[in-house]
């Protein structure tokens, strides 16, 4: 008997039929003799129905009230499900953040898993039932409802299969897995299928959509294994586990693109000790990440430099005022701000071992016109930044020119 997590996403729930379907689905793994665990998240559509009316009531909404607000999709989901076990014929029960419990930060809208009490669920359990947790939601220490952000349910499911000791988390999603590229922008696009926690780590960071980013790191830090598949059909998905060493001979996993991003660039700003700390600890102070950082000497005015850095374009509107008045305040002669910009990047853990990637990529994207604006890099993964016209063709020239296709 093994204990298995499965997690359904919006558009597995998004109609009464799919949510029989989900029924069906979790009734089927009992019957092998499972003990099951199922996360849902809110009907597709809902969380942004919700948070609508919400903005429709003010303009700025208090964040506590919208996460009181946003709670209610996955409640929803999580009863209909429930209910459709029985229906077919088996005992479910569901259960919320709060009775579960899922204890986070008080970051409301961004709450953060602080410890998952799991007697609730061993005890659904043990009476024969198939525990359906709400996803996306917990609560702080003062009791109040908590949401965990975007994509939220898949890191519920992976900190509750290894708060639980599951022996595989399996996330289904309207995809059928891990692929080396965006099908949509490349249809050489294949499945991969097995990829390490970290290869996958950088994906999601990176823009790909498959896996919220902290789901991975809770996977990866307690050795989770996480399949992703579909719930449309049952073809076999991709398993993200640990790397090993059929991992590490391939040099390029798979490509991922990001249009979330904005350039700001400061130029001719007084290159005093500490300018750096300065601009960049006002902008941390809003909460805000940063990303590519190039910073160069101003030839023409000695003492001067420019500076340029990529942020969430849903951070730049709050961002402008901190970068404006510090622009002011180190004399900076312009400030420029560029959304039209898209980050490439290639990842794979054979990149460690094997020299040379870096320039191939450059000459790839040299050899297609494509002009890079910036450059950053890890042990396994090298990103540029290149004008958002050219997403596609850059997509494509390096999915072709590294083999992946």
């Amino acid at each position: 008997m093994a204990l298995v997590v499965q997690k359904f996403g919006g558009t597995s729930v998004g109609s009464i039929d799919r949510i029989r379907n989900v029924a069906r689905r979790c009734l089927e793994a009992q019957r092998k003799g499972n003990d099951v665990v199922v996360i849902v998240s809110a009907m597709s559509g809902e969380t942004n129905r919700l948070l609508g009316l919400a903005h429709e009531v003010t303009e700025v909404p208090d964040a506590r009230e919208m996460d009181a607000i946003a709670a209610t999709g996955e409640q929803v989901s999580a009863a209909l499900t429930a209910m459709a076990i029985q229906h077919e014929g088996g005992k479910a029960r569901s259960l919320l953040g709060h009775q579960v419990k899922i204890l986070t930060d008080g970051a409301f809208t961004k709450a953060r898993i602080k410890a998952i009490e799991g007697s609730k669920i061993f005890s659904t359990l043990h009476d024969g039932h198939i525990a359906v947790v709400a996803g996306f939601q917990g609560v702080d220490e003062k009791g109040d409802i908590t949401t965990l952000g975007r994509g939220g349910s898949d890191t519920t499911a992976v900190a509750v299969a290894a708060a639980i000791g599951a022996d595989a988390c399996e996330i289904y999603t309207d995809v059928d897995g891990v692929y080396t590229t965006d099908p949509g922008v490349c249809p050489s696009a294949r499945k991969i299928s097995r990829i390490s926690y970290e290869e996958m780590l950088e994906l999601a960071s990176l823009g790909a959509k498959v896996l919220q980013i902290r789901s991975v790191e809770i996977a990866m830090k307690y050795g989770v294994p996480v399949h992703v598949r579909t719930s449309f059909n049952d073809s076999e998905g991709t398993w993200v586990t640990r790397e090993d060493k059929a991992l590490e001979d391939v040099v390029v996993a798979g490509i991922a693109h990001d249009k979330g991003e904005a350039r700001v660039s400061l130029v001719g700003f007084d290159d005093k000790l500490g300018a750096m700390a300065e601009l960049f600890g006002h902008i941390a102070d809003k909460n805000i990440s940063v990303d590519m950082i190039v910073q160069t000497a101003d030839t023409e005015s000695p003492g001067r430099a420019d500076v340029t850095f990529t942020l969430p374009k849903t951070d730049l509107a709050r961002a402008k005022p901190e970068i404006e008045a510090i622009a002011k305040s180190l004399g900076a002669r312009e400030t420029r701000y560029d959304s039209e910009v898209v980050k490439v990047s290639i990842v794979g853990l054979g990149m460690r071992s094997h020299a040379g990637i870096a320039a191939k990529m450059f000459r790839l994207l040299a050899g297609e016109g494509i002009p890079i604006q910036a450059i950053s890099t890890s042990e396994i993964k090298v990103s540029v930044l290149v004008p958002a016209k050219y997403t596609e063709l850059a997509v494509r020239a390096l999915h072709d020119g590294f083999g992946l296709g």
